[in-house]
């Protein structure tokens, strides 16, 4: 089954389970309840937003794997699915690599430029070059990234023909390996208290989970413009807010907000960064390309098949010795 998704058909996903010999139901649950309800006869799930934890797990008798739309696992209880005998998927970050990249710097150089304002501006009838005052040349100033995975060596090789000078802080990458790509290995306080643009590229895990608050924005630069194209939860919403009306740091671009909006039901729009000037939010559309969609839809229903016909995985996220029966 389908626990959840927002591509609108599940064409893609029954021509490949169905031509596979399974049958395929599409739902939309919002909760572990809704998951339980609709997955009773479920051998496999393929899941974009809605959380499958132990509960779940402990009351779907039949699951055998859970396959996920995208590359981030935080929403499936791994250990729990592991200790269950139930196959974790998901989807290499290449999948979206580009598309994401590409979106980290649209969102730096739109808060960079002041493009939305200009914009707003104009549309009112302000023809001044002074409405985006101050800005920055960005030639020489410290471009920082927190992660240097794929997707971040993909933005930092897009920032460095702007003139900026590429910092990244990864614990889990070698700093030779940095080096070789012309960037800077620091550690983390470095980076915060000394990058001009700092874009996060992080996982959401237990330690990065609201690792930008209050205390760690006021380590930032005042003149500081903060991209985020991972995941919303990584910044506290509420210290972002405050940093911004109190001028701590200059400005914002968030691909996510902390609440991820999709994985509620009836979500409105009062989170008040929506009405900050200094913010600018797009809704977590980073990864999204007509390929990519295709692409993702085509990972997730094909691993859920291989695992459901007894073959290997081809991006497994935990190991599992013997199948549940």
């Amino acid at each position: 089954m389908i626990a959840d998704s927002d591509f609108g058909d599940v064409k893609i996903e029954r021509a490949i389970v169905e031509d596979a010999g399974f049958r395929l139901t599409a739902h939309q649950c919002k909760s572990e309840q809704d998951v339980i309800a609709a997955g009773q006869d479920a051998d496999g799930i393929l899941t974009q937003y809605a959380h499958i934890g132990a509960t779940a797990m402990d009351n779907l008798p039949r699951l055998r794997v859970i396959s996920r739309y995208g590359t981030g696992v935080d929403i499936v209880d791994v250990d729990q699915a592991t200790r269950l005998g139930i196959q974790v998927t998901n989807a290499p970050n290449d999948w979206c690599a580009d598309e994401v990249a590409d979106h980290a710097i649209a969102l730096w150089l739109t808060a960079a430029r002041k493009i939305v304002q200009y914009d707003a501006a104009t549309r009112h009838g302000e023809w001044r070059w002074q409405t985006g005052q101050p800005i920055w040349r960005l030639r020489g100033r410290v471009f920082g990234l927190l992660g240097y995975g794929a997707i971040a060596r993909l933005i930092a090789a897009r920032a460095q023909p702007f003139g900026v000078d590429v910092w990244a802080c990864d614990p889990f990458v070698d700093a030779h390996q940095m080096r070789a790509d012309r960037v800077r290995p620091v550690e983390l306080d470095e980076l915060i208290s000394q990058s001009d643009y700092l874009t996060i590229q992080a996982p959401l895990t237990s330690q990065t989970r609201h690792l930008f608050n209050d205390t760690t924005l006021a380590r930032m630069k005042p003149t500081a413009i903060l991209v985020n194209t991972a995941r919303g939860p990584i910044v506290e919403d509420s210290a972002l807010d405050r940093a911004l009306q109190r001028r701590v740091i200059a400005g914002a671009a968030l691909d996510d907000l902390e609440e991820e909006p999709a994985k509620h039901r009836g979500w409105t729009p009062d989170n008040p960064l929506l009405r900050n000037p200094h913010v600018i939010v797009t809704p977590h559309a980073a990864y999204y390309s007509e390929e990519s969609i295709q692409a993702i839809r085509t990972i997730a229903a094909t691993e859920a098949v291989r695992v459901l016909s007894g073959l290997p995985p081809r991006s497994p996220v935990n190991h599992i010795d013997h199948g549940r029966t």
